[in-house]
């Protein structure tokens, strides 16, 4: 398995797994919509896309987004996407894809990065708390979808 930043090469197969991760959170398949998103953030240097690959085949992805914290001065990063194809499951590329999240956090004086995920995503949950995450149970998470 390695894990390395995402290029715009790999859009075409990358495309299906962001269709399929958007498909679990209950969104209509688009792959040409999927296509061009993913396609604009790497073009634009928008987000930090990082791709999980056993052998020829992309397994799983991950993107992050900037952010800033202002108690702390630093960058934050947001990590927002998070997916492994179902077969590639329980095989540890979830985990390589957090650590490589927390390189980029080293790599860029960021003072760490942060993701939401639903109450009832068990293994997402366990996994967050097993890769060495803390639960922020002091906020109440707020948003406004317009």
């Amino acid at each position: 398995m390695e894990v390395r930043q995402a290029t715009p090469d790999d859009v075409p197969y990358l495309a299906l797994l962001f269709n399929s991760y958007r498909v679990f959170y209950g969104k209509p398949p688009d792959i040409g919509a999927a296509a061009q998103f993913l396609n604009d953030r790497l073009v634009r240097h928008e987000s930090e896309i990082f791709v999980a690959v056993e052998g020829d085949t992309i397994a799983g992805f991950m993107q992050l987004y900037p952010l800033f914290s202002s108690t702390r001065m630093k960058r934050l990063w947001l990590l927002n996407d998070l997916f492994v194809s179902e077969e590639y499951r329980g095989q540890g590329f979830s985990k390589a894809l957090i650590e490589r999240a927390k390189e980029l956090c080293r790599q860029t004086g960021a003072c760490g990065f942060t993701l939401e995920t639903g109450k009832d995503n068990v293994i997402g949950n366990q996994l967050y708390q097993q890769v060495g995450m803390r639960l922020s149970e002091g906020y109440n998470a707020y948003g406004w979808w317009g």
